[in-house]
């Protein structure tokens, strides 16, 4: 039986208001015109603040990133990880990304530039563009007054200085220094800083001292002066390539004068530098270390890091303990690593799978450019990606990447303005045959309308960026 009070509230309602329930017919339409009954749903962004990337593939939104707008609240870390094969836009997106970046006045970007053509590294152009002069790195420029980094530059601490000659020999080497080695190379080093004051103490002078030790050192180990000299010879034929071998010229003397660190982007041009040799990863860690106790500053500024063919640096264990200890002493001083890598693979299953697992793990945002199917899938594992994500990676085309950027995925098309289309692809008219050319200018001539208010939006995006609080 109703509740009386019920029936009261009812008949009450139907009498201001007609009956609470009506019978309607039914309406015959399309899906077309239907679906204006659901409103159209999107994954939350990354909000507007940072520079713009392109736009959403699946629900067209722009698609904004910067690491220094989300880190503390979206993102536990500002370094970054780019995947994919050659050719599907990696490079671009680094190129473009940079450009954009430096539209912030509180911005400085280093780029360690290990690919190149016709004698200069691929980020040559953009740096004529803003006035700047790449610090190339080639040991037969070298010979002829070219560009030198001293690793025994007095703007790099003592602990660094010794810290860096230890990586240098190690990885050299393929394995760790002995205590023996460790102790004559400790003993020449504090030797020759204590008694050469009125220059910058150099290589050689390491070399010098490992070869003919002091009978001190003997003395205050209680052990023969021929002992610590042997010792030290494997050290000092190990720095001797640096002097005297073929990489000559480019550490063996003081600094170059007139770098200048405070430009807003510095170039490493390592393009002369063979990326198969042992003589990359000590470059790497070379650069590294200088850069660490010379560019890196408190000054507030945000500073990006950007590394080309950076399995060099993660395959090496002891180059990547290195950088693990420069991201994380990078981040408190507002330091985003980019490390830009054709396969995970490379370095996964290398000799260093502990040191990159852990610098894997610090990077909190991940794009992957197309792969192939099993790649993919062990990209997948690695870095814990849904398996909607791994299923289309080897679907994408180029300019397409998903991203992963602390568990929010999404599927971006880069987007490239007209302005930065001349620097950006460089490589183009060398790459692709005439045909391809016309077939190229065909289908960007069907593409050129659709993404016009696309760039268009770009364009003023950049253009209001320098007044956006970064």
């Amino acid at each position: 039986m109703r509740d009386p009070l019920s029936a009261v509230t009812e008949a009450f309602t139907s009498f201001l208001f007609g009956k609470v329930e009506t019978t309607r017919l039914p309406v015959r339409t399309s899906t077309g015109q239907a679906q204006a009954v659901y409103l159209p749903t999107a994954a939350p962004g990354l909000g507007d603040s940072g520079v713009i990337i392109g736009r959403e593939v699946y629900s067209g939104k722009g698609y904004i990133y910067d690491p220094f707008q989300l880190y503390g609240q979206q993102l536990p870390a500002p370094h970054w990880l780019v995947l994919g094969e050659s050719g599907n836009g990696k490079s671009a997106l680094e190129k473009t990304y940079v450009l954009r970046q430096l539209r912030f006045k509180d911005r400085q970007v280093v780029v360690l530039d290990a690919q190149g053509e016709d004698g200069v590294g691929e980020w040559n152009l953009i740096a004529e563009e803003l006035g700047i002069t790449p610090i190339r790195l080639d040991p037969t420029a070298a010979l002829n007054h070219g560009i030198r980094l001293n690793p025994l530059d007095p703007a790099i601490t003592t602990t660094g200085q010794l810290a860096l000659l230890r990586t240098i020999i190690e990885v050299a080497l393929g394995h760790g220094l002995d205590e023996r080695s460790g102790f004559a190379l400790k003993v020449a080093h504090s030797y020759v800083n204590e008694t050469i004051v009125d220059r910058q103490p150099v290589l050689m002078d390491i070399v010098e001292q490992l070869r003919h030790p002091e009978p001190e050192s003997a003395e205050a180990m209680n052990v023969a002066i021929d002992d610590v000299r042997a010792w030290g010879l494997d050290v000092a034929l190990v720095i001797d390539r640096l002097v005297d071998g073929d990489l000559r010229g480019m550490f063996d003397g003081p600094t170059t004068v007139g770098i200048d660190l405070d430009a807003p982007l510095i170039v490493f041009d390592l393009s002369h530098i063979d990326r198969n040799s042992i003589a990359m990863p000590i470059l790497m860690a070379i650069v590294g270390v200088w850069l660490e106790h010379t560019w890196i500053r408190p000054d507030r500024k945000k500073r990006i890091f950007l590394v080309e063919e950076a399995w060099h640096i993660i395959n090496s264990p002891f180059v990547a303990q290195l950088f693990q200890r420069l991201l994380k002493f990078g981040r408190r001083l507002g330091l985003s690593f980019v490390a830009v890598v054709h396969h995970l693979s490379d370095v996964v299953d290398g000799a260093a799978a502990k040191e990159a697992a852990a610098i894997l793990k610090m990077a909190s945002t991940r794009t992957i450019y197309a792969q192939k199917a099993d790649e993919a899938r062990a990209t997948g594992r690695v870095l814990g990606l849904p398996r909607w994500a791994v299923e289309i990676i080897p679907t994408l085309t180029p300019g397409i990447a998903v991203w992963d950027v602390n568990g929010n995925v999404q599927v971006v098309k880069h987007l490239v303005t007209e302005t930065e289309r001349a620097l950006v692809f460089t490589d183009r008219a060398m790459t692709q045959s005439s045909d391809d050319l016309a077939a190229d200018d065909a289908l960007r001539a069907a593409e050129l309308e659709a993404e016009q208010r696309a760039a268009a939006f770009v364009e003023q995006h950049l253009g209001d960026s320098e007044s956006t609080v970064a």
